[in-house]
């Protein structure tokens, strides 16, 4: 009788919203799941509540080696997804020194750690659609020239760099998904999507009479976080390793999504509901992203299920079901 081996996953920053679907996914397809976290005062696990007793928590930190070392060890991962960064980009002008270290040093530590483990492992590195930056054509594509406007971004370059850099040199199985803006109801707060739809329910709910945000020019490209993270698991399954942009191929303004984020509740003058503050535009903006995933759509198979719209529907819902349960 043939024994098919069950695999094993190491999952960096699985406590976040990427983290959590890439949990949930991995565990449905027979895995044993690890997720590595940083040791906190507060509860930081609210995503993976729902699957707490069937995934494995290690201690460790992208900066310490010998952790991330410990980590392989116990886990003896046969895919590693890096997703832990620091993710929220007006943090990292306040915090640039760290963002680097986490964002981008952070990844060469865990390359490191797995090139000295010894046993071929898959390696997932999250990168990002905020390297693009200044675009340099649209819409963007693998072949399309980084030029970040953060220093987050420059670290995500660096990290996507050093993932390239570490397959070539050391024939390892890495690959980066360069992944366009996602979004869900497990999207933090301090997010402009979330930050909407929750001021959303909020003012349905009378418990807030209006939102501040910041640049309602801005076009990004807006996918579901479910449909990506299907996408990650996709590119570890490749005979090559190879990096793939993932995208819905549609971009919209923060504009529009305010404004369709109020249909959802019924109120079509939502300007009289937004105020614009200076404190939330960025020192250097990124004004337009749009993606093409037309090699992930050809080589993989892979197309998002969730459109605009939609995706809008299912965020204001869940944040008007999350503000009537804080009212109990």
């Amino acid at each position: 009788m043939i024994t098919i081996e069950t695999k094993n996953a190491l999952i960096t920053g699985i406590t976040g919203q990427d983290g959590s679907y890439l949990a949930d996914l991995l565990l449905e397809k027979g895995y044993n799941v690890y997720g590595m976290v940083r040791h906190t005062s507060t509860d930081s696990c609210c995503r993976i509540k729902h699957i707490e007793n069937d995934i494995t928590l290690l201690q460790g930190d992208l900066l310490d080696q010998l952790s991330l070392l410990r980590c392989m060890e116990k886990s003896k991962p046969h895919e590693v997804y890096n997703l832990a960064s620091m993710s929220y980009v007006p943090i990292s002008w306040d915090q640039p020194m760290l963002t680097g270290k986490f964002t981008g040093l952070g990844v060469t530590l865990m390359l490191e750690a797995i090139r000295h483990w010894g046993t071929p492992t898959k390696f997932y590195q999250a990168s990002s659609s905020e390297m693009f930056g200044q675009v340099q054509e649209v819409p963007q594509r693998e072949s399309t020239p980084f030029y970040p406007r953060s220093p987050y971004a420059v670290a995500k370059v660096y990290g996507h760099w050093i993932t390239v850099n570490y397959r070539e040199s050391y024939n390892m199985f890495n690959v980066s998904g360069i992944l366009f803006n996602h979004e869900s109801p497990r999207r933090g707060l301090e997010f402009v999507t979330r930050k909407v739809t929750n001021a959303v329910a909020r003012i349905k709910l009378g418990k807030q009479n209006h939102i501040a945000l910041g640049n309602l020019d801005a076009k990004r490209d807006w996918g579901y976080a479910k449909d990506y993270v299907d996408m990650m698991w996709r590119m570890l399954q490749q005979d090559v390793p190879d990096d793939f942009v993932i995208a819905t191929g549609e971009t919209h303004t923060v504009r529009e999504f305010v404004q369709e984020a109020f249909k959802c509740i019924g109120v079509e003058n939502w300007q009289d509901y937004v105020r614009q503050d200076p404190r939330f535009m960025r020192p250097a903006d990124v004004n337009l992203l749009i993606g093409d995933p037309s090699k992930a759509k050809l080589k993989l198979g892979w197309e998002p299920t969730v459109k605009f719209k939609e995706l809008i529907r299912i965020m204001v819902d869940a944040d008007i079901e999350f503000e009537k349960q804080r009212q109990l």
